[in-house]
This record gives C-alpha cells, sequence and structure tokens, in this order.
C-alpha cells in the first residue's frame, strides 16, 4: 500500500480514502469546438451543463462518489464547462491529460514540429507536464492522470509519438495512464512495448477497453506484464454482449486477477451523435453499472468484499501509486 494521498479534482483535492466508489472511465462532453461553434443546432451550453447535473447526480444518488473524466486534446476538453458542472455536483470529478490520436484523428497541423516552441524538448511533453502539475490554462484544475489511444490501424507515426509522450510524463510525474485500445487486434501489448521501452511503469498502467473481448490469453499477457485491465464499456454491447461481459469479469476474478481490474462506462452526458448511439445502447449511462452490472455479478457468486475491491479500493490504488508531487513552477 501506498497511503493516503491527495487527488486533484475539478473542485480541489480529495483525499484518496475518500475517493469512493469510482467510474474510472468516463466523459462529460465530448465535443467537436469546430461543430459546436458553427452548426450549434444540437448544441446549447447552458441546456447541456444543466442535463450533466441531473446525470451525475443520479449517479451519486446510487452511491458513486468519483468519476474520471478522461476527455483530452482530441475529443473537446473544456475544463470551464466542467467547472460549471462540477459546482452543482456532489460528487468528484478527476479529469485527465494526454491526447486522443488515430488514424481517424491525427495530430493536427500546428503539432507537426515535435520540438515545438519550448527549446528542441517534445511539445507534448511539456503541456502534459503543465496539465499534471499546475493545472490546465488558468483553471487551475490539475490532471490526475493521463489518456492516450491507439486503435484498429495499430502504432501509426502520431500514435507512436503521443504514447512515447505520455511515458515520458508517466516517468517525470508518476502519474498513472488510462489507455483506449482495440481489443480484437490487441493493442494493448503494443502499448505496453512502447511504455517499457521508454521506461514507464507498466503497473501504473491501466489497459482500457478490455471487456470488449473475451480472448483470457491476451487479457493474461497484459496482466502478466503488470497492468490493470479496464472492463469500461458495460452498456455498449455490440462488441460483446451483457452476459458475455460478466463471463469475463467473473473469469478474472476467479483466477485471482480482482486487485488489477476496474469497472466503468465510458459512457458521457453529450455527444454529438450520442442520441443515436444510445437509440441502440440504452444502457449506456452513469448508473448502468450500479443499477445491473454489480447486482448480476453478485448473483453469479462475486463477493460484496470483490465488488469493492473492484469499484474502492483498485481506483483508490491506482491513485495512491501514481500521486504526483507538489506543483512546482510553470514551464515557459
Amino acid at each position: 500500500m501506498n497511503g493516503v494521498v491527495d487527488v486533484p479534482t475539478v473542485t480541489g483535492s480529495v483525499r484518496s480514502d475518500e475517493l469512493g466508489i469510482t467510474l474510472m472511465h468516463e466523459h462529460i462532453f465530448i465535443l467537436a469546438p469546430e461543430l459546436e461553434d458553427n452548426y450549434p443546432d444540437e448544441w446549447d451550453a447552458d441546456v447541456q451543463v444543466a442535463a450533466a447535473v441531473r446525470k451525475l447526480n443520479a449517479a451519486k444518488e446510487r452511491g458513486v462518489n468519483t468519476i474520471v473524466d478522461l476527455t483530452v486534446l482530441g475529443l473537446g476538453r473544456n475544463i470551464p464547462l466542467i467547472q460549471r458542472v462540477a459546482e452543482q455536483v456532489d460528487l468528484n470529478i478527476v479529469i485527465a491529460t494526454g491526447a486522443y490520436v488515430t488514424n481517424a484523428l491525427p495530430l493536427p497541423f500546428t503539432f507537426q514540429d515535435p520540438n515545438g516552441p519550448v527549446g528542441g524538448r517534445e511539445v507534448l511533453i511539456e503541456m502534459f507536464e503543465n496539465d499534471a502539475r499546475h493545472g490546465v490554462a488558468d483553471t487551475g484544475v490539475r490532471a490526475a492522470i493521463i489518456k492516450c489511444a491507439t486503435d484498429v490501424e495499430g502504432v501509426t507515426k502520431d500514435v507512436e509519438r503521443v504514447l512515447r509522450a505520455v511515458a515520458q510524463v508517466q516517468k517525470s510525474t508518476s502519474l498513472p495512464i488510462f489507455t483506449h485500445t482495440d481489443a480484437a487486434s490487441r493493442r494493448g501489448l503494443e502499448q505496453q512495448a512502447i511504455f517499457s521501452e521508454e521506461g514507464a511503469d507498466l503497473g501504473k498502467v491501466v489497459v482500457g477497453h478490455c471487456g470488449d473481448t473475451d480472448d483470457m490469453e491476451y487479457l493474461g499477457e497484459l496482466l502478466a506484464a503488470g497492468s490493470y485491465l479496464g472492463l469500461d464499456r458495460f452498456g455498449l454491447y455490440n462488441l460483446l454482449d451483457f452476459d458475455r461481459r460478466l463471463d469475463v469479469v467473473l473469469r478474472l476474478c476467479a483466477d485471482g486477477h480482482t486487485s488489477r481490474l476496474v469497472l466503468s462506462h465510458d459512457a458521457s452526458c453529450y455527444l454529438r451523435w450520442g442520441a443515436r448511439l444510445r437509440d441502440l445502447a440504452p444502457d449506456w449511462h452513469y448508473t448502468h453499472l450500479i443499477d445491473e452490472v454489480l447486482p448480476a455479478l453478485s448473483r453469479r457468486g462475486l463477493s460484496k468484499a470483490d465488488i469493492e475491491q473492484l469499484m474502492v479500493a483498485n481506483p483508490r490504488n491506482i491513485f495512491e501509486a501514481g500521486a504526483i508531487a507538489a506543483p512546482t513552477e510553470r514551464s515557459n
């Protein structure tokens, strides 16, 4: 055990032993600012903030105490908007730094010079470190976790650059990493390999979307390297149905891996095309785990202690192992 630490949230730090039931992979707003600003037919900030408050309060009423919002560059992160929500809910919101970069979403043109304006140092590292040590822009809200992605196309040039930058930031800040992967193509193994090459600690990595597969050999390889598995798409059953996702959790727990798993939804309050997706995935929301998944796991033999481990102890351990040092002077 690493001991109690302070975890930065949108409204200030909270003790790690007060995080409570934690959803480790969610979003509040996934935005495309060029669309929201220029074609605002579906976007009204006041309406969407009020809707987010209602949805988060519903999660709080079910016992959820902390939401980790993994919205980063490429997904429209907007911290002032999140602050408006956080001020109206009795629930911790933890934010991330990093970038969601895939073949379909490459780095913007402005990032094509990796050395940028900081004297030969990878500009992504500089940006992510500042988010973690000092806060995003002038909000004062510090990131407590790092996000990156590898999708079907694998490790493209831009993806590799982000993965290596994220690994370097983990080394300099100690923050945990949470990844997006395509489980069917076993992309988590490529991520682990690159993180290892850069000297990152795989024990502070959560490989995301592992619940999209029941390839137990693949999941076993990820666990053997020391990482956590994110079983984090409950409510999205197009890749793996409800019962098979439960089977994966139960098999991993039976094999002794309960302490290396986190459960979540990867849901959001607003996603421009999300209304159409939610018509196809009606269970894709913040309370599905509490209302449906955990009771089903309990009926199938998962103990109360196991559920406490999955939903409370594992998130706490991740943040305690990845506690960042006190803020230092901002880089120019």
